[in-house]
């Protein structure tokens, strides 16, 4: 065999192993394409509204089919909401590409929290502990009763204990903040789970419906299968009763 010979074997495999896609009329592998009518119905109708005139057991590639689940799940989610978010967006590309959604948000926000963020946090976690409570009491007897034992002479805060007061007033307006400061890095903490929820939940119903309607599509052409190779047998038994 010759080299030119040779060399147009390999083209035809290669050519055998790659096929046009139907919507954008470049050649992809065929590992690459897929069945248009092998989809579940609602997407291949979805597809057909572009390209009506697309033949029957037509392949297109799996980007072009990317492209067109996620025009699907926006059109869907505009019908069904009114609106389509970025939240709905992310949800559409996700499903799209096929890629995981739920993220743990604890460990995003554990991991990007700065110093100040870190102080705060310990220091309201501290102030709101038995912890605390049962320490700052223990401090406020030793304060009272040593400024009561010694004496007016040699307390450095006599009744009615300004010094202690004006402490008292100093590590609540200090407190207060720091405590506003977590609460308010925990409303954004639960903003953001709740709208990763939002987005596993929406996708999740999503993914379920397509698979009832891939169910419900695969049922049907078995049954028509079937019922092709019944009217086939039947046909067959006719034919042997017609020559006997």
């Amino acid at each position: 065999m010759s080299n030119a010979e040779i060399v147009s074997a390999v083209e035809g495999v290669k050519s055998n192993k790659r096929q046009t896609c139907a919507i954008s009329g470049r050649e992809r592998p065929k590992r690459d394409l897929v069945n248009v009518d092998t989809l579940r119905p609602a997407l291949s109708d979805r597809i057909r509204q572009d390209f009506p005139d697309l033949p029957a057991e037509s392949l297109i590639s799996s980007q072009e089919l990317a492209r067109y689940r996620n025009l699907y799940v926006e059109e869907l989610l505009k019908e069904e909401h009114g609106e389509f978010t970025e939240l709905d967006r992310a949800v559409a590309d996700s499903i799209a590409s096929q890629d995981t959604i739920a993220a743990n948000v604890d460990d995003e926000f554990e991991t990007h929290r700065s110093l100040g963020e870190k102080l705060s946090d310990h220091l309201a976690s501290f102030g709101g502990s038995w912890t605390f409570l049962i320490s700052f009491a223990v401090f406020l007897a030793i304060w009272m009763a040593y400024n009561v034992i010694v004496g007016e002479k040699n307390a450095f805060d006599v009744y009615p204990f300004i010094l202690l007061n004006l402490v008292l007033s100093t590590i609540a307006a200090v407190q207060a903040p720091i405590i506003m400061m977590s609460q308010k890095r925990q409303d954004i903490k639960d903003r953001a789970r709740s709208r990763n929820n939002y987005q596993v939940n929406l996708k999740a119903e999503l993914e379920i419906r397509h698979l009832h309607e891939k169910l419900d599509h695969l049922v049907t052409r078995q049954w028509q299968r079937l019922a092709e190779i019944q009217q086939v047998q039947l046909e067959i038994m006719q034919e042997r009763r017609g020559k006997k």
